[in-house]
């Protein structure tokens, strides 16, 4: 399940290049920077709105809205019909797919976003791939850096294997869920249409179809006066 088209429709976005020779769906994410620092540029760059910082090598599509205190400090590209809320920080090689969203007080850095993807309030995705349809609950942190020294691994027929990446956070497959104030450890591998209840901290490959119950006990007793 580690191919791209496992993970995504190619169809929901105009990058699949991106993907072009890529055996496994995370070596995109090596390409990813190279990708966007050769996108044509637009003869006239729309680096000033209001209450707004747009940075150089910023690629902004038709319709998109961008609220007051966002900062996008590029490279990025921005696809068409997008909300970029309130605060949201959008750093160096994202690529937003159209119709997508960036939430207030959410960071993106190093990724690409299917279209369609939604990602409202008080996440972090770094290093990652969301895909189409996919949707991040509030206060969602895609961990993307090990603790320990070395690369990011995933658990191939049942071995570690190694990315070739440092920083690597995870892979959300189309239609995926994460519940709120969930953390993804670094190469983490969602399937297709699978669900993560909230407050799930979750580590490694998840297969397609799949919910994750985080249903810690819960006591109630008597309050005393």
């Amino acid at each position: 399940m580690f191919k791209p088209r496992d993970l995504f429709d190619l169809g929901q976005t105009e990058h699949a290049a991106l993907f072009d020779g890529c055996e496994f769906a995370w070596d995109a994410l090596k390409k990813l920077k190279a990708y966007i620092d050769a996108y044509p540029q637009p003869d006239d760059p729309a680096t000033t709105r209001p209450g707004v910082f747009i940075g150089p090598n910023v690629l902004i599509g038709a319709g998109t809205v961008i609220e007051e205190g966002a900062m996008i400090k590029g490279p990025a590209i921005i696809g068409r019909h997008c909300e970029i809320r309130h605060n949201a920080y959008i750093r160096e090689h994202v690529i937003l797919g159209d119709h997508c969203v960036a939430g207030n007080a959410c960071e993106f850095k190093h990724s690409l976003l299917f279209n369609h993807s939604v990602v409202p309030h008080f996440s972090y995705v770094g290093d990652s791939i969301l895909g189409h349809k996919a949707h991040l609950g509030a206060g969602v942190k895609i961990s993307n850096v090990k603790l320990m020294a070395g690369n990011v691994t995933v658990l191939k027929d049942g071995k570690p294997f190694d990315t070739g990446l440092r920083k690597f956070g995870a892979l959300l497959g189309d239609n995926t869920d994460i519940g709120c104030n969930s953390v993804l450890n670094p190469g983490s591998v969602i399937g297709r249409g699978s669900v993560i209840y909230p407050c799930t901290n979750w580590r490694g490959v998840l297969a397609a179809n799949s919910i994750v119950k985080n249903q810690a006990p819960q006591q109630i007793i008597s309050r005393k006066p």
